[in-house]
């Protein structure tokens, strides 16, 4: 149900942001790829655990840095983030324990990165949002 919900969701928010033009503006997909860096971190504080803390704090700083890069060279990279911000949720539990994430926030998280990389290269792929800024 969580996978639903978040493929769901990530349709209806990129669907609304392109309807009412917050597409348009090139940081809009970065800023969603920094939230979503953000969560992990925010999971480790409310678990409480300062070691895992630093651990996503250093992996949300690598998604952070494309989301970054992608800005300000092309949004493909953000596309690309997103998507294996996917994979990461995949594997995130085998490479470590964060007693912050709820049961069902890995399930969620791949079905709204994986979803939400497919929209932004839609937009992308169809010229609704300049891959490069102005140059």
């Amino acid at each position: 149900m969580s996978a639903v919900v978040g493929l769901v969701l990530a349709l209806v928010v990129g669907g609304m942001t392109t309807l009412v033009g917050l597409h348009r503006d090139r940081a809009l997909y970065p800023v969603v790829m920094i939230v979503i860096a953000l969560y992990y971190v925010l999971f480790a504080v409310m678990g409480g655990s300062t070691q895992v803390l630093v651990i996503e704090a250093a992996v949300a700083a690598v998604f952070v840095g494309f989301a970054v890069a992608g800005f300000k060279s092309t949004l493909w990279l953000v596309a690309i983030a997103l998507a294996a911000h996917g994979i990461f949720d995949f594997v995130h539990a085998h490479l470590y324990v964060n007693p912050g994430v709820p049961a069902w926030w890995p399930s969620f998280c791949i079905a709204y990165d994986v979803m939400a990389a497919a929209f932004l290269a839609w937009l992308l792929a169809s010229k609704k949002v300049p891959a490069h800024g102005a140059q």
